[in-house]
C-alpha cells in the first residue's frame, strides 16, 4: 500500500503532463505564437480546478473526526495534496519553458508547491487549512480560464471578444469575494488559531504557510484591482467616443 502511495505524485504529474501535451499538440495546434502554450496552460488549469475543489472539499466532509487547523492529514487529504502539486509542477515547467520572465507566476507556484509539500511530507499535519484555501483559490478557476481564453481570441474573433467583454465584471466581481473577502477572513481565523499556541504544527512551518498565503492574497487582491481599474478605463474611454460620435 505504501508503494502505491508513493507512485500518486507521479502518476498525477504524468496524467497532467499529457493533458498540457493534448492541449498543445492537438486542441491549440493552430494558435499562433505564445497563445499556444498559454492556452494548453488554461486547458490545465481547467482540469486541475474544479475536480481539486469537489476533491479537496468531499476529503474535508468525510473525514473522521472532523477536521481542524492542527489535525493530521488523513491519507485521502494527502492525495488532494498530491493530486495539486502534481498540477503545480507540470505548470511551473510551462513558465519555465514558454515564460521565463513572469517571475511573479514562477514564484507563486514555487511558494504554492512548499506550502504542499512540507504539508504532505514533512509536517504531516495541517491539510485542512490549506485545503480550504486551495478550495477559495480554485474555485473562480473555471470563470478564469473561460475569460483567458477568450481573451487571447478576442483580437480575431469578434465572438470570442463579446464573450470576453461580457465575462470580465461577473469573474472580476466573483474573484473579488472570493479572494477580497472570504479568503482574508479565513486566513485571519487561521492566523488566530496558530498565534494560540495550541496546535500540533512546527512554529517554522505555520509562520512560512502565513508568509506564502498573505503575500499570494495581497498580490490577488492588487490584480483584481488592476484589472477592475482597466475596465473602468476602458469603459469612460467607450462612452467618451460614443458622445464623440
Amino acid at each position: 500500500m505504501e508503494t502505491l502511495r508513493l507512485l500518486t505524485l507521479p502518476s498525477f504529474f504524468l496524467m497532467f503532463t499529457t493533458l498540457y501535451l493534448l492541449g498543445y499538440t492537438k486542441i491549440f495546434r493552430k494558435w499562433a505564437g505564445l497563445s499556444r502554450p498559454e492556452a494548453s496552460s488554461c486547458f490545465l488549469s481547467l482540469a486541475h480546478g474544479t475536480p481539486a475543489v469537489l476533491l479537496a472539499t468531499f476529503s474535508l466532509l468525510h473525514s473522521k473526526p472532523p477536521s481542524n487547523f492542527a489535525s493530521p492529514n488523513t491519507p485521502f487529504q494527502n492525495t488532494v495534496l498530491e493530486f495539486s502539486m502534481a498540477y503545480f509542477f507540470t505548470d511551473l515547467f510551462h513558465y519555465l519553458l514558454f515564460v521565463p520572465t513572469d517571475h511573479i507566476f514562477i514564484a507563486h507556484h514555487v511558494a504554492t508547491l512548499y506550502v504542499f509539500f512540507t504539508c504532505r511530507y514533512i509536517v504531516h499535519h495541517g491539510a485542512f487549512p490549506i485545503l480550504v484555501l486551495l478550495i477559495l483559490a480554485e474555485v473562480t478557476s473555471a470563470c478564469q480560464n473561460a475569460w483567458s481564453l477568450t481573451g487571447f481570441r478576442r483580437v480575431d474573433s469578434p465572438g470570442a471578444a463579446r464573450v470576453h467583454e461580457s465575462l470580465s465584471p461577473l469573474f472580476y466581481g466573483f474573484y473579488s469575494v472570493v479572494r477580497g473577502l472570504l479568503g482574508p477572513f479565513f486566513v485571519y481565523k487561521m492566523g488566530l488559531f496558530y498565534l494560540s499556541g495550541v496546535n500540533g504544527i512546527p512554529q517554522w512551518a505555520w509562520v512560512s504557510w502565513m508568509g506564502v498565503i498573505v503575500s499570494a492574497i495581497s498580490l490577488s487582491i492588487l490584480w483584481v484591482l488592476n484589472l477592475w481599474i482597466g475596465l473602468w478605463r476602458e469603459r469612460s474611454k467607450k462612452r467618451k467616443m460614443r458622445k464623440l460620435g
